[in-house]
């Protein structure tokens, strides 16, 4: 909210683009804060058939995230991603989504789920990640966990299995190496983290606050 306030003091409007992000997400702040504050939300998804209709502050649009074509450089002050690039695919496309999150972006806060954290985020498993790719297969095969339905298929199975690729520390610095990686803790452990940056972007927007 600091840095949206430190946006709005400078700009005509604040024009933030959240990469697979969901007006709900947004819900959290108030209104108010977002109308004071002259904020303009685009949120990119993948191909699909509700896409929602533009209205208020919101703009909806069809882009993926590891190509994002359609916006000139520097197009938005902030580029906000929750939990996206596990999602994108094998290494490859995760540097395409970092490219272009920096490219588009003044600014940008990146968040991940930690491999190291012994639940796996998303079918809420403890060790699931950590263990051989055949065992993963067979247990999605065997049973609905988390927020993944059972697999009825191998091809179904493999499909789920590889649709989340957890990043460590030193991944996501090497996705984004002008960031300042921050840490989210849960029961002292680090469960998720946060690419900011860039950072000398940051470290200006910070000595303009203080």
């Amino acid at each position: 909210m600091t840095l949206i306030e430190q946006l709005s003091r400078r700009h005509d409007e604040v024009r933030i683009l959240d990469v697979g992000g969901m007006e709900e997400y947004w819900q959290v702040l108030p209104d108010e804060f977002l109308e004071r504050n002259r904020v303009c939300l685009t949120l990119s998804n993948l191909p699909q058939q509700d896409k929602p209709e533009n209205h208020d502050r919101f703009r909806f649009v069809v882009a993926d995230g590891c190509d994002l074509h359609q916006f000139e450089r520097n197009s938005f002050h902030v580029v906000h991603s929750n939990s996206v690039v596990e999602h994108v695919g094998d290494w490859a496309n995760m540097v395409r989504f970092a490219r272009e999150v920096t490219r588009v972006g003044e600014r940008y806060f990146v968040q991940t789920p930690n491999y190291w954290f012994p639940v796996e985020p998303h079918c809420v498993t403890p060790f699931f990640h950590w263990l051989p790719k055949p065992a993963r297969i067979a247990l999605v095969q065997q049973f609905a966990l988390g927020n993944w339905p059972r697999a009825e298929t191998v091809a179904e199975a493999v499909q789920t299995v590889e649709s989340a690729r957890l990043l460590n520390r030193k991944m996501l610095q090497t996705l984004f190496p002008e960031a300042e990686l921050q840490v989210e803790r849960f029961c002292g452990l680090n469960k998720s983290m946060v690419a900011m940056g860039p950072r000398n972007r940051i470290n200006q927007d910070r000595s303009a606050d203080s």
